[in-house]
């Protein structure tokens, strides 16, 4: 037997699969969960350690056997995170994630030093949105500044991972293009952008060396290999963001496939052959990881919205499902508006969750959970009318992440979309795509025929839209938008959560 392994670093989780790649399937999976400091003032941050001792733990669940026949590694993780390190390779300070929403006065103060919003896209294709790292940056230099002077390398934070495995440093360009400071069409650093964060300082000298193709960085260390068990100088690939990873773990690697991801976020994307640049800003316009473009929008809102109803309920996780899938289409009026992280997509990194249409009729826990799904669902559709309207179109949707899991969530989107759901026998898309990645770089072999011979529909999983329900969902989508244009301006101006609690 012989296996590759993926690895998923992931807000909430970080999770590791073993893919028997001669039979065709997991043989397996394990996970271990994530603390992750955040307040009501929109800040979010871990600790880089945390990353390592959940890597170690995840992999002390596996039997020895399995970890024997490891051939290849491959490594997923969250994008947008910022690592800053010293010459001596220790992280300098916790790492702000990409739902931190704190660093809004950086991204303008960015984008006003190039000549402001416009002239920013047109350096590198992206505005500097909340979330992304170069704000982090500069939030670090303001903040931190001692600290700052003590910065010798920045890092995502899969490439801190890859950089406990092997001792490499290095950043690829399809998460590094979830950064701010790539010019995408080109694949290169913008000196422009660099110079607005710092002007006195070259801050390319502390930017890996960037990887345009994937292939093996390098062999697991020595102490690594020994603490997780591994055989001794496995290879590792380059790997990537956990976008560009699950891209590859559901086939979406060639022009007309679109793959929706329901994770702690919402994103929805599709690989383009061409630099996909969106006027508006509204979506990202990405490097995928396998050559191409992967144009996204992002929701900062998911399954953090079910299950932060869920919790909210006091409901068991085997009940939500149940719950949700007796509650009737539009949650008989009932609409969430999920930006409990703030948003993305629209842009309202102040924003705050509300929930709108409650009477003493439908003030039933079905009707709040489904209502959770629903408005999710909705972010994620404005995401397919504006690929649509950048001229990227697809048959079909292919659903990744722990959402994907809700048999009444698949069907949601099917009828919110008009668009049939495809589900994937290997669900765990970024892991399984680091997988697939590690097991093509080290055989020498062409990632599409890889992605041909193992990403396989499960038929039974698979569903299509109801027509009625389609017509019902156009309605409820226009009140959906009704519902984010009147409650918008308030987050403005809105005192709440913006201070201290009292003593």
């Amino acid at each position: 037997m012989q296996t590759v392994v993926g690895i998923d670093l992931g807000t909430q989780r970080l999770k590791i699969v073993f893919y028997d790649f001669s039979a065709h399937r997991v043989i397996a999976a394990e996970s271990s969960p994530l603390r992750l400091i955040q307040n009501s003032s929109g800040i979010a941050e871990q600790r880089a350690q945390w990353w390592i001792d959940a890597l170690q733990a995840a992999f002390a669940k596996v039997d020895q056997k399995v970890l024997a026949s490891v051939v290849a590694v491959g490594v997923s993780g969250q994008q947008h995170g910022f690592v800053p390190m010293d010459s001596s390779g220790e992280v300098l300070s916790t790492v702000k994630l990409w739902c931190d929403t704190t660093t809004e006065a950086e991204c303008q103060e960015i984008m006003q030093a190039v000549g402001g919003e416009q002239a920013c896209h047109a350096l590198t294709g992206n505005r500097i949105l909340p979330g992304y790292t170069a704000s982090k940056i500069l939030w670090f230099r303001k903040t931190h500044p001692e600290l700052y002077r003590k910065m010798a390398t920045i890092l995502l934070p899969h490439d801190y991972l890859n950089f406990y495995l092997t001792g490499e440093l290095c950043m690829e360009a399809g998460d590094a293009s979830g950064t701010g400071l790539l010019d995408v069409r080109q694949r290169q650093w913008s000196a422009e952008i660099l110079g607005a964060i710092d002007s006195g300082r070259d801050l390319s000298d502390c930017l890996p060396v960037l990887r345009t193709d994937p292939g093996v960085i390098g062999m697991l260390s020595g102490s690594s290999a020994e603490t997780l068990g591994l055989p001794p100088a496995t290879p590792v690939a380059t790997g990537g963001g956990d976008n560009m990873m699950a891209a590859i773990g559901t086939g979406n690697i060639s022009p007309g496939k679109i793959t929706m991801s329901l994770g702690t976020s919402g994103t929805v994307y599709a690989y383009a052959d061409h630099p996909v640049v969106d006027p508006s800003g509204a979506v990202a316009a990405f490097c995928s990881s396998t050559g191409g473009w992967l144009p996204l929008l992002c929701t900062m809102n998911c399954t953090v919205a079910t299950e932060t109803m869920r919790q909210l309920l006091g409901t068991g996780l085997t009940d939500v499902e149940a719950l949700a899938g007796r509650a009737s289409p539009g949650s008989d009026g009932v609409i969430t508006l999920p930006f409990y992280n703030g948003e993305r997509s629209p842009n309202l990194p102040a924003g705050k969750a509300c929930v709108i249409g409650l009477d003493s009729l439908n003030s039933r826990p079905g009707n709040l959970l489904r209502s959770a799904m629903e408005g999710a669902s909705y972010g994620l559709r404005f995401g397919i009318g504006k690929l649509n309207e950048l001229g990227v179109t697809a048959q079909d949707i292919t659903l990744t992440g722990g959402g994907a899991n809700s048999a009444t969530w698949r069907q949601v989107l099917a009828d919110v979309c008009d668009t049939p759901i495809t589900i994937l026998q290997q669900n765990e898309g970024a892991a399984f795509g680091a997988a697939l990645q590690a097991l093509a770089v080290t055989a020498g072999t062409d990632i599409g025929a890889v992605v041909a011979e193992h990403v396989i529909r499960d038929e039974g999983l698979c569903c299509e839209p109801n027509p009625q329900a389609v017509r019902f969902y156009q309605d409820a989508y226009r009140d959906y938008q009704t519902a984010v244009t009147a409650v918008s301006p308030l987050f403005s101006h809105l005192s709440i959560g913006k201070h201290e609690a009292l003593p």
